[in-house]
């Protein structure tokens, strides 16, 4: 219920001060669950993005700092978001993701590269997916990095991506798991492409270094 609610007042807020989004290929998005996975941009992407699926809902993983706060905490867990330890992330990480995945209607949302200031994808999502017997499913984000760009109504582009598919017979072992990872760059690279063929990513948190490729 309050995820529903959270999400339905987000996402006409964010129409009244930012206007319409621009949705792409959102037919790309495939029935029953899924790991979506993305390039993190800013720290409202994933809201932004959890907004034009619905009614279907996603589950977050987020660190476990941000549960120390008792009103946070009890918010995060009202829409779905569990903590995992970055430090010691132990098999809840990836348990907690896979048993949501395989016993409710819930898809995951996840970043491969972790943060917002790094380009280094990781492994845990192709895991999971493989794990849940799920695909992956890429999807991109352009558009304001800051609550300043928002309210200066600069667009707003999602891009769906084809589902990525990962055999429970696979074995994924380091060459294996660099294939997906590669997979998963040159998905985000083909749908930046189709939005706007001239866009790079520009990390607010370096100031001496703008030029971000994508």
């Amino acid at each position: 219920m309050w995820y529903s609610f959270l999400f339905t007042v987000g996402q006409f807020l964010l129409r009244i001060v930012n206007g319409p989004m621009n949705v792409m290929h959102k037919n790309r998005l495939p029935k029953g669950n899924y790991v979506l996975i993305a390039p993190h941009r800013s720290w409202f992407d994933m809201i932004l993005i959890a907004t034009v699926i619905r009614p279907k809902q996603l589950c977050f993983m987020a660190k476990k700092e941000l549960f120390k706060n008792p009103m946070l905490g009890w918010f995060l867990r009202h829409v779905n978001v569990f903590s995992v330890d970055r430090a010691n992330p132990g098999i809840s990480a990836i348990k907690i993701p896979v048993k949501a995945l395989r016993k409710t209607n819930l898809s995951l949302m996840m970043f491969p590269s972790g943060t917002r200031h790094s380009k280094k994808l990781k492994g845990g999502a192709a895991l999971i997916a493989q794990l849940a017997g799920v695909p992956l499913v890429p999807v991109v984000y352009q558009g304001p990095l800051t609550l300043k760009e928002v309210f200066k109504r600069q667009k707003v582009s999602i891009n769906f991506g084809d589902p990525i598919y990962i055999s429970k017979a696979e074995k994924l072992d380091n060459k294996n798991q660099k294939l997906v990872e590669k997979q998963m760059q040159t998905a985000f690279d083909q749908l930046d492409n189709e939005v706007n063929p001239n866009y790079v990513y520009v990390d607010e948190s370096k100031p001496h270094n703008k030029k971000t490729s994508k």
